[in-house]
């Protein structure tokens, strides 16, 4: 058995996983209820030993423990190094020595979005693919990169930020300094902020602007709203582009769409795979696949625990 533990910005969701990927027991405990006046790790902290305590769980029985975790993160040395958004008090963050000190047992901490591809990797849409582009769509656009079995991590762990490549050199100025990336074009955020700017537009007066989200337009769209479809098709080009860039670099043979919105299969995913084959040179969109993901909620859980295993073994 091991321990995954799955890091976000407002919850943290900690699972007994077997070795072949099936989660026993699950919980997710709140880690934003002071606006992070409590240290976030002081919670997961917390919440790690209420888990242990009213599962009953023996550490004895308990191989190793794998984090999912928000932010940058060096893999090497388990410690958070750069923050993402407004968290208080998690950068520097030494996440595999804390607990490895607490519980004695071999820690790995791995980037949230590159768990996701690996969870889904190992059991998930992408079992039995060797080369897999993942990418989660929601607030911001993030991503994780199997290349021959492994994931990308780079020099200390941090390659994968698809959020954060341009594809508009004259574009949007992005949070993190740089014009026009792919967050800024690709992310729900920027769906939601696009429809409300055509807000007078769309007669919908009986609908706040302030409470458009991303249920609210798929279900515009299915109600024969014109202009919101016409939003939602530029979005998905501006989504599809970045992804035929990414086939010409890597290459994969699927891609699998994360976040709430690949739950969308005729009014999201089958129109962004259509235009991503059709645009893609003629040998890299031979069978490749791009599909929405199958885990869920648990793909960083299990895809902690699937780095944490392949560390063991190597060691």
């Amino acid at each position: 058995m091991y321990l995954g533990i799955d890091i976000g910005g407002t919850a943290v969701k900690i699972g007994l996983v077997t070795e072949n990927g099936k989660i026993i027991v699950s919980n997710s405990y709140d880690v934003a209820f002071d606006n992070y006046d409590t240290p976030i790790f002081n919670t997961v902290k917390n919440a790690i030993e209420i888990f242990i305590n009213e599962n009953a769980i023996e550490l004895k029985n308990i191989k190793g423990i794998g984090v999912s975790a928000t932010g940058q993160v060096n893999t090497t040395s388990g410690k958070i190094i750069g923050v993402g958004g407004n968290i208080k008090k998690w950068c520097d963050t030494e996440i595999k020595k804390e607990l490895e000190d607490i519980y004695n047992l071999n820690t790995t901490v791995v980037n949230d979005a590159n768990c996701m591809v690996l969870g889904e990797g190992w059991v998930g849409k992408g079992r039995g693919y060797k080369n897999i582009i993942g990418v989660t769509i929601g607030t911001g656009v993030g991503g994780g990169i199997v290349v021959d079995s492994k994931i990308l991590l780079g020099s200390v762990g941090i390659a994968g930020e698809l959020g954060h490549f341009s594809i508009n050199s004259e574009g949007k100025k992005c949070t993190c300094g740089n014009v026009g990336c792919y967050e800024q074009y690709a992310s729900t955020t920027a769906l939601i902020r696009n429809v409300k700017e055509k807000y007078e537009l769309l007669g919908v007066s009986s609908f706040n602007k302030e409470d458009i989200n991303g249920k609210f337009i798929f279900e515009q769209i299915e109600k024969g709203n014109k202009i919101i479809k016409e939003i939602v098709s530029n979005w998905i080009i501006d989504i599809g582009k970045g992804l035929v860039s990414l086939v010409h670099i890597f290459n994969p043979e699927i891609i699998i769409i994360g976040g709430g919105v690949s739950k969308q299969e005729d009014l999201f995913i089958k129109p962004l795979r259509k235009y991503v084959l059709e645009n893609v040179m003629k040998k890299f969109g031979e069978n490749l696949k791009i599909e929405s993901a199958e885990l869920g909620n648990n793909a960083g859980v299990v895809g902690a625990v699937y780095y944490n295993i392949k560390s063991n073994n190597l060691n």
